[in-house]
């Protein structure tokens, strides 16, 4: 569970904004090609959309949300024929000066089994290796004053879902690791706390937090809980040392699954572990103690921030910090080093949670919308930075263990009128928590991944625009028998508006290697006309 200490609020006048309600459903019908160049198979598909657009942006309330459903059918070939859900929301009401609420989700797809593909739109498609996942979050947050104490506190309800993945292509000898399933999610947190100079020539703020997730592989259970004092020491006026010691305790317990005679997991209909109902919880991760944690922040402006700090928890040294950087008008840059022991569901809302209210919608026909990075306009109609996150850490692959996740990762994005411009990249790696259990594949191993993305938009003339992505990954599996892969791919799109109808041209270049095997590199294209109402 990662310690998220409340920061403490100041008032801050904010500009008044303009009324907007924007909803834009749509519809389309695309026919699409791909080939594999390197073994010269060609596949024909055609691909049928219906969609919505929507941005309500009032004094009170502010929320995107782009929702679209894909039905796939292909021409005689082995593709076979899907669909695919995608789409994101972000949403925050404010109910009175002191209440807000607050949500989000999401629906995308995500790589089933780090052994095996999943890099690419074509794969996406195909459903190889890839599972449709769902998620979202919601809850009220308080933020008032009393006396002279910045009183906040927050309610967070989380469900992720994860439908099993399609096919995969193991090694011979590779078992098979379970599959996530679902999970829900309770996170509760609260602090109190004043400026330096208020009470006491420093700054101090208490807070605790409580997590409790029960997810349906297995019957595991994760349950964690904190509190902690901060203190923030002024040296000059833009440093400032901080420091914080508390207390944690996380507990994470499962069952076995159930073997057959040759000691192997049994499996369900969808090829998830069967749980033996007779055997007793164990616990697959569990730490007790003191936590503690010391560093700095820096402010030279009101549009930069930098904090860093390093300690102790979980039973070792941990390092975080943070970066957000407004680089001018329309431009920021928000860098994270983050580190916390969670599972794919609470990785997935948390991540969630930390997405703006505004983003750039990308324009993606082939069904790899928003499992990557999602860049924001740069600053929020109150002026604040606005980046965005990458989500590339939560779906490099679909995890039912336990695990504690480290890495950085780093986001710049600008707006000038109509062009836009992203940039994402960073560094995961996941320690995993299986107890010895009968059929379980992990013990205690570590995958990594690298990554890099770029996004861009330029408008041509008032009815037609060109859009442009990026991206590279490579994965360097931990689990047994795994492999490191690569991929990386480019492509491009254009697009037109006749009145409310409108035409896109998208095609691209995508590649995969695993370690030890030939490269696949495809190449797709896609002609589509749409409406929108």
């Amino acid at each position: 569970m990662r310690a998220a200490v409340l920061p403490v609020l100041i008032a801050t006048a904010v500009p008044a904004q303009a009324q907007r309600v924007d909803v834009s459903p749509y519809i389309e019908v695309g026919q699409a090609v791909a080939a594999d160049l390197t073994d010269g198979d060609v596949v024909t598909y055609t691909q049928l959309t219906a969609g919505v657009d929507a941005q309500i942006t009032t004094q009170r309330v502010q929320v995107q949300a782009n929702y679209q459903y894909q039905r796939l059918f292909d021409w005689g070939s082995d593709f076979g024929s899907g669909e695919i859900h995608s789409g994101l929301a972000r949403a925050n009401v404010a109910i009175t000066r002191w209440l807000n609420l607050e949500g989000g989700a999401i629906a995308t797809r995500a790589r089933g089994d780090q052994r095996g593909g999943g890099f690419g739109p074509f794969v996406n498609a195909s459903n190889v290796n890839t599972a449709q996942v769902y998620g979202l979050y919601a809850g009220p947050t308080i933020a008032t004053r009393v006396g002279p104490f910045a009183v906040n506190g927050t309610y967070q309800f989380g469900y992720v879902k994860a439908e099993a993945p399609g096919a995969i292509d193991l090694a011979p000898g590779q078992r098979r690791v379970d599959y996530f399933d679902e999970a829900t999610s309770h996170l509760v947190m609260g602090s109190a706390g004043t400026r330096a100079g208020t009470i006491l020539p420093i700054g101090f703020t208490v807070s605790g937090a409580w997590l409790r997730e029960d997810a349906g592989q297995l019957d595991q259970k994760f349950e964690g809980a904190y509190g902690r004092v901060d203190a923030v020491l002024p040296i000059t006026r833009t440093l400032a040392a901080v420091g914080g010691v508390g207390y944690e305790k996380i507990e994470v317990t499962q069952r076995d699954p159930l073997v057959d005679a040759q000691g192997q997991a049994v499996l369900d209909g969808a090829g998830r572990f069967v749980t033996d109902p007779a055997s007793a919880p164990r616990i697959a991760y569990d730490t007790d103690g003191l936590i503690w944690d010391a560093g700095v922040l820096w402010r030279p402006s009101p549009r930069t921030a930098l904090e860093a700090r390093l300690g102790r928890r979980y039973g070792s040294m941990s390092y975080t910090a943070s970066l957000q950087w407004q680089t001018g008008p329309g431009a920021a840059v928000q860098v994270g080093v983050y580190d916390s022991v969670t599972t794919f569901g609470r990785q997935l809302t948390g991540s969630l949670a930390q997405l703006p209210t505004n983003y750039i919608d990308g324009q993606d026909p082939f069904g790899a919308r928003y499992g990557g990075c999602v860049f924001g306009g740069g600053v929020t109609p109150e002026g604040q930075s606005n980046a965005g996150a990458c989500l590339t850490p939560v779906f490099q692959s679909i995890s039912a263990a336990t695990f504690r996740a480290r890495g950085i990762d780093a986001v710049y994005s600008i707006t000038r009128g109509p062009t836009r411009l992203g940039l994402g990249a960073g560094y995961s790696s996941r320690r995993f928590y299986i107890p010895p259990v009968p059929g379980a594949v992990i013990y205690r191993s570590r995958d990594e991944s690298y990554y890099v993305q770029g996004f861009g938009q330029w408008a041509i003339d008032g009815r037609s625009s060109f859009s442009a992505d990026v991206y590279g990954n490579y994965f360097v599996s931990g689990i047994e028998g795994g492999l490191d892969a690569w991929g990386a791919g480019a492509q491009g799109g254009y697009y037109r508006r006749f009145g409310r109808a409108y035409g896109s041209l998208t095609a691209g270049l995508y590649g995969f290697e695993v370690e030890g095997a030939d490269a696949d590199v495809i190449a797709q294209a896609l002609l589509g006309i749409g409406y929108r109402f």
